[in-house]
């Protein structure tokens, strides 16, 4: 009997840790070394891509190359990619990464709390960098994918497939604040 109790509270905590996707994006702010801020509702009607990752991440660092040809091809076409660093250090080695990998895309930090909120992340849960989120044109959270999915197998193609058919899709009169739609 305890056994069965034991495997139901497990059970429990792992459909607790599951992100809810669609879900409304809500704002992710993401603090820039400037001292401003950028935010994914910055940009309504745009399909926006964030990327949660550590500056000191090999596998980030490529992502973030991947990300600026994306941006590069499709930013024309409605398409925003915004980074948000949350490793240790972020915002003082976040100069010498866009030094060195020189992103198309704006960047910035954001605590390791503030990623963890907006990505539904549960305390039992570990990180894997980097995560993606895709938002559509109407401001909701349509994928999200973590260092660990099929889904980076082939990043390159994953990432444009996924954004081509977000692009593909009408926004909606709805607000990219997710108010309902007026008539």
């Amino acid at each position: 009997m305890r056994f069965r109790q034991f495997l139901a509270a497990l059970a429990f905590v792992a459909l607790a840790s599951a992100q809810q996707v669609p879900r409304p994006a809500g704002k992710c702010a993401i603090n820039t070394i400037g001292g401003g801020q950028i935010s994914s509702s910055q940009y309504p009607g745009k399909v926006v891509l964030l990327a949660f990752m550590f500056t000191t991440c090999p596998h980030c660092q490529h992502t973030s190359q991947i990300l600026s040809g994306i941006q590069d091809q499709y930013g024309d076409r409605g398409v925003q990619i915004l980074g948000a660093f949350f490793n240790d250090n972020a915002a003082q080695l976040i100069p010498e990464f866009v030094t060195k990998y020189k992103p198309d895309f704006p960047v910035g930090y954001v605590t390791r709390e503030q990623a963890d909120q907006y990505l539904q992340h549960s305390v039992l849960k570990p990180t894997y960098v980097p995560e993606l989120v895709f938002i559509d044109r109407n401001g909701q959270i349509r994928g999200q994918y973590d260092g660990t999915n099929d889904f980076f197998k082939d990043q390159e193609t994953s990432i444009r497939n996924m954004v081509e058919s977000l692009l593909k899709e009408p926004a909606t009169a709805k607000s990219h604040s997710g108010r309902k739609k007026q008539s």
